[in-house]
């Protein structure tokens, strides 16, 4: 009964060793130009870009296979950030700079029907089968995948309003 316990430790440790020296000899070093991307992009996880997350966009921002103005709620300061990272050009005519919203359920209107629950990327929806659906303001990202489903159109995208904890100081017009 000892050496079978005896035993099999050993091979625990050795395997374990074995696994160990394999992991620093074989480990695949990640792009540390992704990772600087992925920390500018603002990790809401929304998929407005089209990619189911930050890092997948990262990735394809880093890569060269997107473009630096893919991210709808980094607007143009984050195109011009990841611009001026990459070293590219950036025409920014067609980035569209918008104010943070939030989906609003009427529920006057809501039936239930749990396709815009199953669409949000942050479970920001609460609701069920056949049950009035709500949305919990502080895990919306805006990203209006709920409001292009709805088929009764009861849900309204709404900008945030400013209450103490959503409250942000002006950025100072630049001098010219």
């Amino acid at each position: 009964m000892l050496s079978a316990i005896f035993i099999i430790t050993v091979m625990g440790l050795v395997m374990g060793a074995i696994l160990g020296v394999a992991a620093t000899y074989l480990a695949v070093e990640d792009n540390p130009l992704q990772a600087e991307i992925e920390g500018l992009l603002p990790g809401s996880q929304c998929g407005q870009c089209g990619y189911p997350g930050c890092s997948p966009a990262a990735a394809a921002i880093a890569d060269g296979e997107a473009s630096v103005t893919l991210c709808p709620p980094g607007g143009r300061a984050l195109a011009e950030q990841l611009a001026e990272k990459l070293g590219v050009s950036v025409d920014l005519s067609d980035v569209v700079e918008q104010e943070p919203r939030v989906a609003f359920v009427h529920e006057n209107l809501c039936v239930g029907c749990t396709k815009c629950f199953k669409r949000c990327p942050t479970d920001a929806i609460l609701g069920g089968p056949k049950q009035i659906h709500a949305v919990f303001t502080d895990a919306c990202t805006g990203c209006e995948k709920c409001y292009e489903v709805c088929p009764t159109e009861c849900i309204e995208m709404r900008p945030i309003e400013a209450t103490l904890q959503t409250w942000y100081w002006p950025e100072p017009a630049r001098a010219a």
